[in-house]
């Protein structure tokens, strides 16, 4: 896969010259390239922006050297053009699926206020994080880049496996856990060292569920449970029922107690 992000900071996109994204980079498998706007302006000084039409505060990217920028890199990258904004569709698992089987992609990130409307026209689609705005597009793009390349076959590798991880199957991720067995008192669920991969395995399903539906009950309702999913679930429920029944009335016990205490006092 080819990226190309168009950019005021490309010493920003160092990043991906690390860890695993950086190893993917040295095998091959994708080729991220940062892109300077600056170097397309035809203002012999370099400058890019300019204040708006209007009137308001800040500056506003000139159409110009982003058009141009995009134009140049279409040559060799024939790509989506994708700019990172809060107007965009919000940036999710599925759509970082999607993306990852393209085989090119540009990125263009805005700063200041924006990028005249103009420039819009080599745009084919918007991306945005959520309902928060960011001083640049750059701050945006990285984790979105990111979700992208990590699907794209070769860049994880079997013990990195994205399967499992949250959203995977619209569900978020199990706990997981590590050495050692005990720390500070706390010992990891006795089924992780069974050795029974089978009871691990619903012992996983079943966690996923149950923090999926506390955190993200958005989520658990367009789950379609299966039959050991309902059952396991309502076996869970019971236990739980039974085990709020048994602190509610040693609560109401105590209080009881202290009642009958203060009236012999």
């Amino acid at each position: 896969m080819k990226i190309n992000i168009l950019t005021l900071f490309p010493e920003m996109f160092d990043i991906f010259n690390h860890s695993i994204i950086g190893k993917a980079q040295g095998k091959g498998i994708i080729d991220i390239e940062a892109v300077n706007i600056r170097d397309y302006t035809n203002n012999k000084h370099k400058k890019v922006d300019d204040y708006p039409y209007g009137g308001g505060a800040g500056m506003v990217m000139q159409a110009q050297p982003v058009v141009d920028a995009i134009r140049v890199c279409k040559k060799e990258n024939k790509g989506k053009v994708i700019f990172l904004g809060p107007k965009g569709k919000t940036m999710n698992q599925s759509l970082a699926k999607e993306l990852s089987q393209e085989e090119n992609l540009i990125f263009l990130c805005g700063h200041y206020e924006g990028i005249d409307e103009r420039a819009f026209k080599e745009v084919d689609m918007q991306i945005s994080l959520g309902d928060f705005v960011l001083t640049g597009g750059e701050m945006a793009a990285i984790p979105v880049i990111d979700s992208i390349v990590r699907l794209v076959p070769g860049v994880l590798n079997k013990s990195e496996s994205h399967e499992d991880e949250s959203f995977s199957d619209g569900l978020l991720e199990y706990p997981q856990y590590t050495r050692p067995e005990v720390f500070e008192g706390e010992r990891i669920p006795d089924v992780l060292i069974s050795g029974h991969h089978e009871n691990i395995r619903k012992w996983r399903r079943l966690q996923s569920l149950l923090i999926t539906k506390e955190r993200r009950p958005d989520l658990y309702e367009k789950v379609e449970l299966t039959k050991e999913d309902k059952k396991n679930c309502l076996k869970y429920n019971f236990n739980y029922v039974r085990i709020s029944f048994v602190l509610v009335r040693a609560f109401r016990c105590q209080e009881q107690n202290l009642l009958r205490t203060s009236i012999i006092n």
